[in-house]
């Protein structure tokens, strides 16, 4: 990890050096191609086959609070998607009104991360989704067998069966994991960015397109670049200053230290995706700041070293919007539960 926070510094210094600009290259489109990439219809794995079955399965799960120790915790409780798959709190609130230790991040365009959720303590969606149901914070079950024995009780074994025919014990709390993650990996939000990349250059506004060029030559592709915009790296939250001197933070959270214990690793967070972050404040992973231009000047001045004048900042904002994508009319209609 030291080595590796060396090599990261020496890049970004490099890339602040060089402003990101493409040599030999005015157009602004071929550049971008160069750092981002449209989404993909879904976020499939391997390991995790999506069927419709196992989505239609999934999505009822995430509604399901009968299977949390209080009756009053589910998915959608701290993912509603009518604001963008968060919930708006600095930290979200479980079962008996006990907080989490951070803020719940979207699950719009979220599985294809390297873990979840801000820590990487868990490796995927679907052991975020399994460890949630006896995660004394969140779901509070005392037993994956006591959350088996109750979605039996509550009418769901003829849903798993038709969602994992090939198991011989379908109602399980790694099937509940695999059904939820499934239908989690079907969230993709495409944003005019990726009509943009795509080849259709007035996807972008000029005001947005000025944005996106700030975007890339401020160097903040140096983290949140991809088809995700983020999620695919671990990087140091104050590189140059400690954040919680400009977050104001009421706590300083030791980052992935709490899963390594290992001193490299404080402050260590995983890079979020910015698709939809326009949407989702508040801000960081304790939810501490509440604007985005706030947001857009903290991360140059602590992750850069770069003082942004208001105008940029404004302009990188622009950018930031045109990352918004439409949810699904049906994905707002809940399922009826059995």
């Amino acid at each position: 990890m030291r080595k590796t926070g060396s090599i990261f510094l020496f890049l970004c210094f490099l890339l602040c050096a060089v402003g990101y600009t493409a040599e030999g290259s005015g157009d602004l489109l071929e550049q971008a191609k160069k750092f981002f990439s449209p989404l993909p219809s879904d976020m499939a794995t391997a390991q995790n086959p999506i069927t419709p079955a196992k989505v239609r399965l999934g999505k009822i799960l995430f509604y399901e609070c009968r299977i949390s120790v209080d009756g009053t915790v589910s998915c959608s409780k701290c993912h509603p998607f009518s604001l963008y798959a968060t919930d708006g709190l600095r930290k979200s609130i479980g079962n008996n009104c006990r907080p989490n230790p951070r803020k719940a991040p979207t699950l719009f365009n979220a599985a294809a991360q390297l873990s979840a959720p801000w820590i990487g303590n868990r490796k995927d969606v679907e052991d975020q989704a399994k460890q949630a149901l006896v995660g004394p914070p969140s779901f509070g079950m005392p037993s994956y067998e006591s959350v088996e024995k109750k979605l039996i009780e509550l009418g769901y074994s003829p849903l798993f069966k038709d969602a994992f025919p090939n198991d011989g014990k379908p109602v399980s709390a790694d099937n509940f994991a695999k059904a939820v993650g499934a239908f989690e990996r079907t969230l993709v939000t495409p944003a005019p960015l990726d009509d943009f990349l795509k080849g259709e250059k007035t996807a972008l506004t000029e005001a947005e397109q000025k944005g996106l060029k700030l975007f890339i030559d401020t160097g903040c592709v140096a983290c949140h670049s991809g088809a995700y915009i983020g999620g695919q790296a671990y990087r140091k939250f104050g590189i140059f200053e400690p954040y919680w001197k400009y977050t104001k933070s009421d706590k300083i959270d030791d980052g992935r230290y709490a899963v390594t214990k290992d001193e490299a690793d404080k402050y260590i967070f995983k890079v979020p995706v910015l698709r939809n972050v326009a949407k989702v404040p508040p801000y960081f992973h304790d939810g501490s700041v509440d604007k985005l231009q706030d947001v857009v000047v903290i991360m140059a001045k602590i992750q850069l070293g770069k003082d942004l004048d208001r105008l940029t900042v404004d302009n990188i904002v622009t950018f930031l919007d045109s990352l918004t994508g439409k949810i699904p009319e049906d994905l707002i209609k809940v399922p009826l539960l059995p």
